[in-house]
């Protein structure tokens, strides 16, 4: 007779309900331990009779100096507290930039572009179309309009093009939809990593919507994909000392001069994932704005592993042999992008995670360390701390790795590859996408947690989690979805064969 396998019981009906008991009793177990606690209390008293709670309440002597000294410390406790507690940070609005139809790159016009581009360099245009087929991309994304000349010109006037077509939209729109005016700003922060002349991005918005001279305005660059988070985290801390202020966050990429002519491989894949893309968010300090604001800001953790410097160099701007710039992609950089999405989710999983979660990592870890090194790790199941994740959009195999590793269904990642398919990789901007997508599908509502993740060279991982502060209802005002959204999702084949 052939050997009979052990019962699968990892699949197992019974295990699935067990684990819910487990995790329903540690995550209540306040709950469960004080009420039998205080129905015994209301026993107690609804069976004494009226004589006997007369005489128990004349017992309790009432001193007046105690009184007020207990009046006293139980208001100056209160008032350090609100005094300590941290402002609520309130996401109010937020506007996306959506390219014209004349920019849209099928994949035919790029493939014909790089042939005649790269006429003496066939390897290369061989090597775009295998990454192209299986980038994950539609044919619905968009480059700038001098990526469309033949060749390229990556002219500062170019640039500066760019960055005013994308910036002032995005801009010009989250006026439109909040109401507010441009003085009414108080702080401005610009992110863009590739791009960054004199005057300033900042500055160039200033100038344009003639905000106030006392603003306090911050321009990001070099900082990658990570660093619309890294704006945000920047933005949360100045509200906190600065009250009753509203701060304005743009987050963009500027692709004109980060086009590479060249031939060397890692640099020719930014060329053939990176497209037209930004956000403007509004944040906000105000009490009164908590009832219009979209979410809540509970958390931002940042990671950096610019120490190690394998790390520091897998993003990296640099010139090849014949003397052409571009941006480095190295072959380690899934390896390190997992190793600091593990020491992010290290320091976010005790913010967030239940009990139940954070215990059974314990009893694994001490297992591992006392009993047999060899026991698998226990990977906190992330999906109790949050209903929905947008990762960010920075190519198929980064969000197939952190699907694996964070064991997410394909609806927990439909926002990042549809986002990845419709608009490209968008950089920090990317998010925001993915946010408008879960929104644009009617699928967010009031109390759904929001895991943001990104990965910036550096190498960085910063995670944020909003909390959202009222059902959105659809369809989404000015919403980059709102002519496409109901033909997604759509399947993405493996390979696109070109």
């Amino acid at each position: 007779m052939p050997p009979t396998l052990p019962p699968d019981y990892s699949n197992s009906v019974k295990l699935k309900y067990v684990k819910r008991g487990y995790q329903c009793l540690v995550n209540n177990f306040l709950t469960f331990l004080l009420i039998p606690i205080m129905a015994g209390i209301v026993l107690q008293v609804v069976q004494l009779g009226p004589d006997e709670l007369l005489s128990l309440w004349n017992s309790v002597e009432l001193d007046l100096i105690q009184v007020l000294c207990s009046s006293f410390l139980i208001i100056i406790i209160s008032t350090v507290y609100f005094m300590m507690k941290p402002r609520t940070i309130y996401l109010v609005e937020y506007a996306l930039y959506k390219p014209p139809v004349t920019c849209r790159v099928p994949f035919s016009t790029f493939m014909e572009h790089s042939r005649l581009n790269n006429m003496n360099d066939p390897k290369s245009v061989e090597f775009q179309m295998r990454i192209l087929e299986r980038s994950g991309l539609g044919e619905e994304t968009c480059l700038p309009p001098a990526n469309h000349y033949i060749p390229p010109v990556p002219t500062m006037e170019a640039s500066r093009a760019e960055a005013e077509l994308v910036i002032f939209s995005s801009i010009d729109a989250l006026l439109k939809k909040t109401g507010i005016k441009p003085k009414d700003i108080d702080i401005l922060i610009v992110n863009c990593s590739m791009f960054s002349p004199t005057p300033s991005m900042s500055a160039m918005v200033v100038n344009k919507y003639k905000m106030r001279s006392n603003i306090r305005s911050f321009n990001l660059s070099g900082m990658g994909c990570s660093a619309g988070l890294i704006s945000i985290d920047l933005a949360r801390d100045l509200l906190q000392v600065h009250p009753n202020s509203y701060a304005l966050v743009i987050s963009t990429e500027t692709i004109t001069p980060s086009y590479y002519s060249g031939k060397q491989r890692s640099m020719l894949l930014p060329n053939c994932l990176f497209r037209m893309g930004g956000a403007a968010i509004l944040l906000s300090n105000r009490r009164r704005d908590r009832y219009r604001a979209k979410y809540n800001l509970v958390h931002v953790v940042r990671t950096h592993k610019g120490a190690d410097d394998k790390a520091f160099k897998c993003v990296y701007e640099e010139e090849d042999p014949e003397g052409i710039r571009g941006v480095s992609l190295s072959k380690d950089l899934m390896a390190i992008a997992g190793d600091a999405l593990k020491s992010n989710i290290t320091t976010i999983g005790p913010l967030v995670l239940p009990a139940s979660e954070q215990l059974l990592f314990l009893f694994t870890l001490i297992g591992r360390k006392v009993f047999n090194p060899k026991w698998k790790p226990y990977i906190p199941d992330f999906k109790q701390a949050f209903e929905h994740f947008c990762i960010h959009a920075g190519g198929r195999a980064v969000i197939d790795e952190l699907q694996k590793n964070l064991q997410l269904s394909a609806e927990h990642v439909e926002a990042s590859r549809m986002t990845l398919h419709r608009f490209g990789n968008t950089s920090s901007s990317s998010l925001w996408y993915e946010l408008n997508y879960i929104e644009a599908k009617g699928r967010m509502k009031k109390g759904d947690r929001v895991w943001q993740i990104a990965f910036g060279s550096g190498f960085k991982c910063n995670s944020a989690v909003w909390k959202c502060n009222r059902t959105i209802k659809t369809p989404v005002e000015g919403s980059p979805w709102l002519d496409c959204v109901h033909r997604y999702p759509v399947h993405i084949p493996e390979i696109v064969k070109l």
